[in-house]
């Protein structure tokens, strides 16, 4: 999935990925020339509706369609032995988000195959159904809700969440 230039390799090394392609889409690092693009997506009233605007789109990778930015994907990782796992996030454009369930695929994928993850999570607001539906597809289950997990920031009240994971062969 990621191509062998040496440029990609130094991005592995330090934990980031280089250029992966799923079915549709193409994940890469993001650039300053994706900071516009990515900022007036994450403010399109469907995605700010889950997505509050991020500080910094320098650690995500972008979502591309036809070297078109639809979105960012980001992920962290446990790296304690006891508890390795990793999480995703994400957030596309609105006439884009059918395209979500392939970008999440390809990143879990890399996160399996080439990071050693046995495990992954994500958490979407638990009234973000769309979102959720796609997940499944990928192969996360829901653990269960997080109660007034993330604060709404329009509304400065408090919203659940639902951690869903996903184990290394349940990846479809």
């Amino acid at each position: 999935m990621s191509s062998d230039s040496g440029d990609d390799r130094r991005q592995e090394s330090c934990g980031a990925p280089g250029e992966l392609r799923g079915a549709t889409i193409v994940l890469r690092p993001t650039t300053e020339a994706d900071f516009r693009t990515l900022d007036r997506i994450v403010r399109e009233p469907e995605v700010a509706a889950w997505w509050s605007v991020p500080d910094d789109y320098r650690d995500m990778l972008a979502i591309l369609v036809d070297d078109e930015a639809i979105g960012a994907i980001q992920f962290s990782e446990e790296t304690d032995p006891e508890f390795r796992h990793a999480a995703i996030d994400i957030f596309l454009t609105t006439n884009r988000h059918p395209l979500g369930t392939d970008a999440v695929r390809t990143l879990a994928h890399w996160l399996i195959h080439k990071r050693g993850h046995h495990r992954l999570t994500i958490d979407p607001a638990a009234a973000n159904t769309g979102a959720i539906r796609s997940y499944r597809k990928v192969g996360f289950k829901p653990v269960g809700i997080m109660r007034a997990y993330g604060r709404d920031y329009r509304t400065g009240g408090w919203a659940d969440g639902l951690l869903m994971d996903l184990l290394a062969d349940e990846l479809t």
